[in-house]
């Protein structure tokens, strides 16, 4: 296997793994204090935990492999991270917003498909090349993600209607929105201090999550603080996420590979739920998690 191939091999697992992992521990606290509370304090602890490793690849650049820690010197690369990090903050708000009002298990098949779309532009855009193999084992991935995303109670899926689906809307916003960022951030980064554009387009994503929830006039209290641990949790998970793909983007130029397999953050967090809270996993997940797995295991053989 080429090194680059496995990195962005690696570089999707992270953020698989992350996004997953962060997502189960936001089960903890969204029930409580509500999703923009939970987005808003878990980026915090997201971007304190990306700073600190910041500022150790600026002390020590060879710590993680970069070319020197070097700041952005130019007001187009500033801009673009801040309206990266403003489009990904945007992108959490209609995603939020749409499962406000409409049901997951119809939705989150539609957003599921914007690594569908990543993968397709990238193609015919930019001019990535796939192997039949790499682009079969892509599929099969893409098609555990719907999977998994699809819950077994959602019956009514034989027959929605987009007119009618509360929510739909937004999701398709978020979808677009989701595939536009991926793909032109995986343009942008390529070749920079990964870890140092992921921290500052961090830091801009989570000051645009703060701006959305001052526009709404919420309070962004925590009552209990037992949640605390959990915001840490879901911040380490975002770190590993965010920082994992841009690692991949940053040295690699398989996008597709990359964007495919962190869309497959369902299945850490079906998995966990699994395990610690005796939730029921539905025959189209198991599906899902087994074509995921079976996707992973063959790019690693390729």
């Amino acid at each position: 296997m080429q090194t680059s191939f496995l990195l962005a091999t690696l570089a999707g697992l992270c953020g698989m793994l992350g996004w997953g992992f962060g997502d189960f521990f936001a089960k903890k606290t969204i029930d409580v204090v509500g999703d923009m509370v939970t987005l808003a304090w878990a980026h915090f602890a997201g971007l304190v935990l990306m700073s600190g490793l910041c500022l150790i690849e600026l002390q020590k650049p060879s710590v993680f492999g970069q070319q020197g820690g070097v700041l952005p010197q130019t007001a187009k690369d500033w801009a673009g991270l801040a309206f990266f990090g403003a489009l990904q903050a945007i992108v959490y708000f209609f995603v939020y917003r749409a499962f406000a009002v409409g049901k997951v298990s119809l939705l989150n098949p539609v957003f599921s498909t914007y690594s569908g779309f990543v993968v397709l532009l990238s193609v015919l855009i930019f001019g990535e090349t796939l192997h039949v193999s790499q682009a079969l084992v892509l599929a099969l991935v893409f098609v555990g993600v719907l999977l998994m995303s699809i819950e077994q109670d959602s019956a009514a899926l034989r027959r929605f209607s987009f007119k009618k689906m509360h929510g739909m809307s937004d999701i398709v916003i978020a979808t677009v929105l989701a595939s536009i960022w991926t793909l032109f951030w995986a343009r942008f980064v390529n070749g920079k201090d990964w870890l140092i554009y992921a921290t500052l387009m961090y830091a801009f994503m989570s000051l645009t999550v703060l701006a959305i929830a001052a526009a709404q006039r919420l309070k962004l209290t925590v009552p209990d603080r037992s949640i605390w641990k959990y915001f840490l949790l879901i911040g380490i998970g975002e770190v590993v996420a965010y920082a994992g793909i841009s690692w991949g983007y940053g040295q690699t130029s398989h996008t597709s590979i990359v964007a495919v397999l962190s869309s497959a953050f369902s299945v850490p967090t079906v998995i966990l739920a699994r395990m610690f809270l005796g939730e029921k996993i539905g025959r189209l997940q198991v599906a899902g998690v087994v074509c995921v797995i079976l996707g992973g295991v063959g790019l690693a053989l390729l």
